[in-house]
């Protein structure tokens, strides 16, 4: 829980919303709440593995077509 309170009535709005969102930078919630947003199942070994090898063909395929000037 992050807490920002005014140190006196004189503090502008400004002031304690730059302060409030230094404190949220600083412990990480903010990067914590976006990598929980979205849920991914956990992907089997062999699952990972064929997804490795199709990722290396179409690279190897790119890598092939820039080199022979088609792209």
């Amino acid at each position: 829980m992050i807490q920002v309170t005014r140190k006196d009535s004189k503090e502008s709005a400004e002031n304690l919303l730059r302060r409030f969102n230094r404190k949220v930078q600083q412990s990480g919630a903010l990067a914590v709440v976006k990598s929980n947003q979205f849920f991914e199942k956990p992907i089997s070994k062999t699952e990972r593995r064929r997804k490795a090898i199709i990722r290396q063909e179409r690279k190897a395929i790119k890598l092939n077509r820039i080199k022979l000037g088609l792209r």
